[in-house]
C-alpha cells in the first residue's frame, strides 16, 4: 500500500472529520439543553448550501462573506422557532418523541420547499480558488478543503471559548448537566433554550456553506444523509457532549476517509457504522458521555 495514498486518507479524513465536527456539535447543543431531537438538521445544513449558492450566483458575494451572514440569519431564524415551536413541546408527556414527530414534520416541509424553489437538480458552487490547489510536502490539496478546514477549527474555537469562558456557554452547558436546577439560581431557561437553538441553526447555516465548498455538488435530497451521520458522531462522542462531538466527527471522518483507502470505496460506510456500532457495545454512553438519571 502506497504511502502517499495513507497519508492523503489522513489529510482528508481530518478535513471531513472536522466537518462532521459542526454536524455533531449543532446536533448536541439542541438535545442538550431542550431534549429536542433534530430529525431535520440534515435540511438545515442544506438549506444553509443553497443559501450560500444563491449569494454567490445571484449577488457574486464571496463564500467566506457568506459564513458570517449565514451564522447571523440562521441564529436569528433559529431563536425565533424556538419560540414558535417549544412552548407546546415543553408540555409534552415525552418531549424527546414528540421532538423527533415535530422535527421529522419540519424536515419534510424545507425538503419539499427546497424542490419547489430549486427543483430536483444537483447544485455546485461554482467557486475556485487561486491557486486551486496547495503542495504540502509531497501531496496537492484543494485550496477549498484547506480554507474549510481553517474555518470550520476557528468556529470549533469559538465554540470552546464560548461554552467554557462566558456566562451564557457556562449557562448552557450547565443547562445540559441539570435543566431543572439552574432555573432555581434564576437562570431564564426559555431565552436560554431560544439562545441554545439559536446557536445550533447558525452552527447549521455556517455547516452547509463549508459543505458546498468541500463537497462537489448537493441537491434538495440530500438532507438526511447529513442527518444520520450527525446523529452517528454524537453517538460516537457521546449523546448531550459538544466537545464529544467534536471527537467523535474526527473519529468517524478519519475512519471513513482511511477505508477507502485500503478497502472499495462502497465500504467505507460499512466500516463507518461498524466503529459506532463497536462504541455502542464497548461503551453505550459514548465517549465522553455521562449515566443519566431519569
Amino acid at each position: 500500500m502506497s504511502g502517499f495514498l495513507i497519508l492523503n486518507g489522513l489529510v482528508n479524513g481530518i478535513i471531513v472529520g472536522v466537518l462532521y465536527s459542526l454536524i455533531g456539535c449543532s446536533l448536541n447543543v439542541l438535545y442538550g439543553v431542550l431534549r429536542v431531537v433534530n430529525f431535520a438538521h440534515g435540511e438545515f445544513l442544506i438549506v444553509g448550501c443553497f443559501f450560500g449558492y444563491v449569494l454567490f450566483e445571484t449577488f457574486g458575494i464571496h463564500p467566506l462573506i457568506s459564513v458570517p451572514l449565514a451564522a447571523v440569519v440562521f441564529f436569528a431564524v433559529g431563536y425565533g422557532l424556538s419560540y414558535l415551536l417549544m412552548p407546546r413541546l415543553s408540555k409534552a408527556d415525552d418531549p424527546e418523541t414528540s421532538s423527533f414527530l415535530m422535527m421529522y414534520g419540519v424536515s419534510l416541509m424545507l425538503g419539499a420547499g427546497m424542490l419547489m424553489i430549486f427543483e430536483a437538480d444537483t447544485r455546485t458552487l461554482d467557486f475556485r480558488f487561486e491557486p486551486i490547489s496547495v503542495k504540502i510536502g509531497v501531496l496537492y490539496v484543494p485550496t477549498a478543503r484547506l480554507v474549510a478546514l481553517a474555518v470550520n477549527l476557528l468556529v470549533v474555537g469559538l465554540l470552546t471559548w464560548f461554552l467554557y469562558f462566558t456566562l451564557y456557554g457556562k449557562a448552557l452547558r450547565a443547562a445540559i448537566m441539570n435543566r431543572e436546577a439552574i432555573q432555581v439560581v434564576g437562570v431564564n431557561i426559555h431565552r436560554l433554550s431560544a439562545v441554545a437553538f439559536g446557536i445550533a441553526a447558525g452552527l447549521a447555516g455556517i455547516t452547509g456553506v463549508m459543505i458546498s465548498l468541500v463537497f462537489p455538488a448537493f441537491d434538495p435530497f440530500a438532507g438526511p444523509d447529513y442527518t444520520l451521520i450527525g446523529f452517528i458522531v454524537i453517538v460516537i462522542g457521546g449523546l448531550g457532549h459538544p466537545i464529544g462531538a467534536i471527537v467523535g466527527g474526527v473519529i468517524f471522518g478519519l475512519t471513513e476517509q482511511m477505508a477507502t483507502v485500503f478497502l472499495p470505496q462502497a465500504m467505507a460506510p460499512i466500516v463507518g457504522f461498524s466503529v459506532m456500532i463497536l462504541v455502542i457495545f464497548l461503551r453505550p454512553r459514548g465517549l465522553f458521555g455521562k449515566v443519566q438519571q431519569r
